[in-house]
C-alpha cells in the first residue's frame, strides 16, 4: 500500500438553531441537521521513508491560495496527526511511518460547509488506517471535537443531527431523493464575528419526524426551522442576500437557505438533474460565484473513498 485517497465532502446545515450557551466556556449550543453534498476536497496520502509519524502537507487546487507554506503547521490535517501521535505515546509514535498528504482544495475556505473540518476528518480516517491505530468511538469523537465542532459529524460523512457544540450526534430522519445546489459568493465570513453579531436570543430544539417520504414533506418541515446565523451573516456580507435571491428564483428551487455561518448557500431541487439544469441561470447572476450542483451522499460507503493506488 503506497498511497491512499479520501474524499472530504461538503457538510450542509439544512437548519441551524442556537439553543443556548454553556456557562463553563461560553460555547454556543446548537441543534442542526447536517447532510453531505457530492462536492468534495480530496486527500492523497503517500508513505514516506522515515519514522516518527511526521505529517508533511502539500496543498493544491482551486482554493489553495494562502493555505500553504508556514501556515501548513497550523492546518487541521497536521494537527490531526499530532493528536494521534500524542495518544499513541512516545514509544509507539517513534515507529509510526512518516506520511505525505496532498490536499486538493476544491471547496471554498471559511464558507460554512465544513471544508477544513471535513479535511481533518478525512486525515483522521487515513492516518488511523495507515498507522494501524484503533480508538473506541467515544475517544475518537473526543479527538475529533478537539479539532473542531464540525469534525465529529464529518468522520462518517452521512446525514446526522448535531447537538451540543456539534459533538452530540444522532441519526437524521430518512431523507427523500432530491438534488442540491451550492453557491458561494467568494467572500470568507468569520464564524466568531457572526456569532458576536447575531441577536442574543435562542431557538428551541426542532421537532423532526423519523422519515420524510417526499421532498415536499421535508421542505414543509424545514421551512418551519431557521438558520439563526443567517441574518447576522447577511449583515456582514450583503452579497449572501443576492445569492439567496438568485437561488429562490432558480427554476425548480424548493428551498434556499444559508449553511452554517456562511457564506455558502444551498437550494434543494426535485432531483440532481433538476439542480444541474438550474445551474446556468444561477451562474448568470454572479459570474465570479463558485457554483456546484448534484446529489447528496446517502451512505458512508458512497461518501468515503479510501482505496490503494
Amino acid at each position: 500500500m503506497s498511497s491512499l485517497h479520501e474524499l472530504a465532502h461538503a457538510k450542509i446545515n439544512l437548519y441551524l438553531h442556537v439553543t443556548g450557551r454553556r456557562q463553563a466556556d461560553g460555547y454556543h449550543l446548537l441543534d442542526s441537521l447536517a447532510v453531505f453534498a457530492g462536492a468534495a476536497d480530496r486527500l492523497d496520502l503517500a508513505l514516506g521513508n522515515g519514522r516518527g509519524g511526521h505529517v508533511a502537507l502539500d496543498i493544491k487546487g482551486r482554493f489553495s491560495a494562502g493555505l500553504g507554506g508556514e501556515d501548513c503547521a497550523d492546518n487541521l490535517i497536521v494537527r490531526a496527526g499530532a493528536i494521534l501521535r500524542e495518544l499513541a505515546g512516545e514509544e509507539v509514535a517513534r515507529n509510526l511511518p512518516d506520511v505525505g498528504i496532498t490536499l486538493h482544495k476544491e471547496l471554498p475556505v471559511a464558507s460554512g460547509i465544513g471544508g477544513g473540518s471535513a479535511d481533518a476528518a478525512a486525515a483522521l480516517r487515513l492516518l488511523l488506517g495507515v498507522w494501524k491505530l484503533s480508538l473506541p468511538p467515544a475517544r475518537l469523537n473526543a479527538v475529533a471535537t478537539r479539532l473542531g465542532a464540525d469534525v465529529p459529524v464529518c468522520l462518517e460523512q452521512r446525514a446526522a443531527r448535531m447537538e451540543g457544540i456539534g459533538e452530540v450526534l444522532s441519526p437524521a430522519p430518512h431523507l427523500p431523493p432530491c438534488g442540491m445546489m451550492l453557491v458561494n459568493c467568494g467572500r470568507s465570513v468569520s464564524t466568531p464575528q457572526v456569532f458576536k453579531a447575531r441577536a442574543p436570543v435562542f431557538t428551541p430544539r426542532a421537532t423532526l419526524p423519523p422519515a420524510w417520504a417526499t421532498l415536499a414533506d421535508m421542505v414543509r418541515d424545514l421551512a418551519d426551522q431557521t438558520n439563526d446565523l443567517q441574518a447576522a451573516a447577511c449583515a456582514i456580507c450583503p452579497e449572501i442576500v443576492t445569492v439567496l435571491d438568485a437561488l429562490r428564483v432558480a427554476p425548480g428551487c424548493r428551498l434556499a437557505r444559508m449553511s452554517g455561518s456562511g457564506a455558502t448557500c444551498f437550494a434543494l431541487f426535485d432531483s440532481p438533474d433538476a439542480a444541474r439544469a438550474a445551474q446556468a441561470a444561477v451562474q448568470q447572476a454572479g459570474a465570479h460565484w463558485w457554483v456546484w450542483a448534484g446529489d447528496l451522499c446517502r451512505s458512508t460507503t458512497e461518501a468515503r473513498t479510501s482505496i490503494p493506488a
